[in-house]
């Protein structure tokens, strides 16, 4: 069997009831934590807390190179984690497809996502949010000014008047042999950890933003399933100049809203009500 666990947002403590036990009677666990990472845990601390040690395997490890995964799970109980919920922003259905291929069971216990989580805390209809979309920092998509994958997208989902949730970069580990890494400028902003991990954090992704839509309502939502998370709401020219703490953070661009949506973001991010699109 080849079980995929999503652990939630946050910690060790934010996978579900029934992913701790399926991840406690494995025999084997593997993880992969470049697409998304727990802020609050660390792989010992998840080690630690559910009694099993955990492979985490990079990017080449998971999509060209999984044999020994899916060698492992035709004898065993295996389990493949991911933050948040599992096969949400991965390429991790090719690995089950595999599986399959091998004969060997598959099961998904889901986690909470970064998207529902968003829409619980703005108060915005999880029903009209539209394609989401990522913003990369400058030096990973190498062009002038933002990609068309973002203005396209934020551009459409206005036009349909819907919301656009953008997830801000995340780079996992410096590597000096990898190009886009290694030829990084050193006055890169973002919020960097010891480990070499970065993560853009919603003022400079407010910042980028602004270039492009400088009047444009944002709310940032930061620490998602944290005991202490953030959400606030401004233009982005007025987000690019503010401070939330620690990552994760992503930005959400209402479209029209409805009323009740509109006094939650009142009410919940503190946003001028006559800033907003009411319908």
């Amino acid at each position: 069997m080849l079980t995929f666990i999503g652990l939630g947002l946050y910690d060790e403590r934010s996978i579900t009831v029934e992913g701790q036990r399926a991840l406690r009677d494995a025999d084997r666990a593997y993880a992969e934590f470049y697409t998304s990472k727990l802020i609050g845990a660390s792989v010992p601390d998840l080690e630690e807390a559910h009694g099993i040690e955990i492979d985490v395997r990079d990017r080449a490890g998971v999509e060209q190179h999984p044999e020994d995964v899916l060698e492992a799970a035709e004898d065993e109980d295996v389990v493949f984690l991911t933050a948040g919920d599992t096969m949400i922003s991965t390429t991790h259905v090719d690995l089950r497809l595999r599986a399959h291929e091998r004969g060997i069971d598959t099961q998904v216990i889901h986690g909470v996502t970064a998207q529902t989580a968003t829409s619980s805390l703005t108060g915005l209809q999880n029903y009209r949010f539209g394609k989401a979309t990522t913003l990369p920092f400058p030096y990973a998509h190498g062009a002038d000014g933002l990609p068309a994958s973002v203005t396209d997208t934020i551009d459409d989902n206005r036009a349909d008047g819907l919301h656009t949730v953008v997830y801000l970069d995340i780079k996992v580990g410096y590597d000096p042999t990898n190009s886009q890494t290694a030829n990084r400028p050193e006055d890169t902003v973002g919020y960097d950890r010891a480990d070499g991990d970065q993560y853009m954090t919603a003022d400079v992704g407010a910042a980028l933003l602004a270039e492009v839509y400088p009047e444009l309502v944002g709310v940032v939502v930061a620490r998602a399933g944290s005991p202490d998370p953030l959400v606030d709401a401004a233009t982005m020219t007025e987000l690019a100049e503010r401070s939330f703490g620690d990552p994760l953070h992503l930005l959400v661009i209402p479209g029209e809203c409805h009323l009740l949506e509109a006094d939650a973001l009142v009410e919940l991010a503190g946003v001028d009500r006559e800033a907003l699109d009411i319908v």
